[in-house]
């Protein structure tokens, strides 16, 4: 196909752009390309001009991370005089979503907003683009893990700590402090090996547990899933955990642990139910030890804290089990499920379903098993709410309102 290409060369001269999900995860994410030679920027333009820049250039039954995502890059385009020195990082799953066809949607768009010259990176482990400069050797296979186990750890007892904090925005500036300390860390090849992350995550779980808390405080415990874009990104679900912190609740948000997880055993489910290729599933197994021994240093660290650890994902998974079959994976699939199950049974009863509107996967896996979970758990208190560029955030806050009135009245 005709059209331009990140070279090798380019590493050197160009800068490439990073749309933002998780914001603790890409500024780890972002030290850990720029410690392998890329000259990366996060991107954090908001507002209505990357929605009005997303519905010019996507059609409008494309969901709405796709619009999002398109729309961010093309308002951060218009704002910078370096455009030919430009290039675009998306990822791409190789699943059965649409947003397997974003990197297409992306370049259509760039020709029309008048930017063809700008290069677009497909980051997929998938084999799907393999005339890319930019590619995934074990170096920064091995900074993108260590990055991910940092953000998914700080992400995780941050949640279970700010809610109740004595000292206001201690949390904050403690995870603000181990994020900097960290992306140096991982800028100058550092806190990469086994041993380096378990001496670090236990340095983390010492220092917030000397967080003094108000043990005493009754807050509604709310978990978020949904499609992994507006799970994450507040560009997509209108800083959702922000209000539910202002609401006074205290929030919980499954880790890209579990996405990677997800993505690795479908592998493995696709040889064992369909047929497909071993030597996929072999290189899965593998990648599943790998990241099976990180996961329990997260857990084993916590345990030595007052902060109650994550479960393992090994226990997760089996959680949809006569719910919804592993079979079920487009999208979230069975994830989903088995995430809302666990958040219910480690006492997030109050559960938020945030989904793009129109997003069959999540709706068949999200909405259409409420009803199975809440005959399980006849106290869990799920709502789900439809993200897209017509429906207004009042609608949205006001449905959640209801639930967390309901979750105060259990209290």
């Amino acid at each position: 196909m005709d059209y331009p290409r990140f070279t090798a060369e380019m590493r050197k001269t160009h800068t490439i752009l990073i749309p933002n999900m998780l914001d603790i995860h890409m500024r780890l994410f972002e030290n850990a390309l720029r410690g392998c030679g890329y000259n990366v920027e996060v991107l954090h333009n908001e507002g209505a001009s990357v929605v009005e820049e997303g519905l010019k250039y996507v059609h409008n039954d494309t969901c709405y991370p796709a619009l999002l995502v398109i729309g961010q890059f093309i308002d951060a385009l218009n704002h910078r005089n370096d455009v030919d020195k430009v290039a675009l990082l998306i990822t791409q799953t190789g699943g059965g979503c649409r947003a397997s066809n974003y990197i297409h949607l992306l370049r259509k768009a760039l020709v029309k907003a008048g930017y063809p010259q700008v290069p677009v990176i497909s980051l997929n482990a998938s084999n799907l683009e393999k005339d890319s400069g930019l590619k995934l050797n074990y170096t920064l296979i091995k900074k993108v893990v260590a990055a991910m186990t940092y953000g998914d750890f700080l992400m995780y007892i941050r949640n279970k700590c700010q809610t109740y904090e004595i000292k206001q925005g201690q949390t904050k500036e403690l995870t603000d402090y181990w994020v900097q300390k960290l992306s140096d860390e991982i800028d100058n090849n550092k806190g990469l090996s086994f041993h380096s992350i378990k001496k670090n995550l236990n340095l983390i779980a010492r220092d917030y547990d000397n967080i003094y808390l108000d043990t005493n405080k009754k807050a509604p415990k709310v978990g978020i899933v949904g499609e992994i874009y507006i799970k994450y990104a507040g560009l997509g679900n209108n800083h959702l955990e922000n209000f539910l912190l202002e609401q006074g609740a205290e929030v919980m948000v499954p880790g890209l642990y579990g996405f990677i997880f997800y993505c690795l055993y479908n592998s493995i489910y696709d040889h064992e139910f369909y047929g497909s290729g071993i030597t996929k599933s072999l290189v899965s197994r593998f990648l599943i030890y790998y990241l099976k021994r990180r996961e329990k240093l997260m857990i084993k660290a916590l345990e030595k804290t007052k902060i109650t650890p994550m479960k393992y994902f090994s226990e997760t998974k089996e959680l949809s089990n006569g719910v919804l079959s592993h079979g079920t994976k487009m999208g979230e699939g069975w994830l989903l499920t088995a995430e809302m199950m666990e958040l219910v049974e480690t006492g997030y009863e109050n559960i938020i379903c945030a989904q793009p509107f129109g997003c069959l996967p999540n709706h068949i896996c999200g909405k259409g098993v409420m009803k199975k979970i809440k005959e399980i758990h006849p106290d869990a208190n799920i709502v789900a709410i439809d993200y897209d560029p017509s429906a207004t955030k009042v609608n949205q806050e006001n449905r959640i309102k209801l639930m967390l009135a309901i979750a105060k009245e259990r209290l």
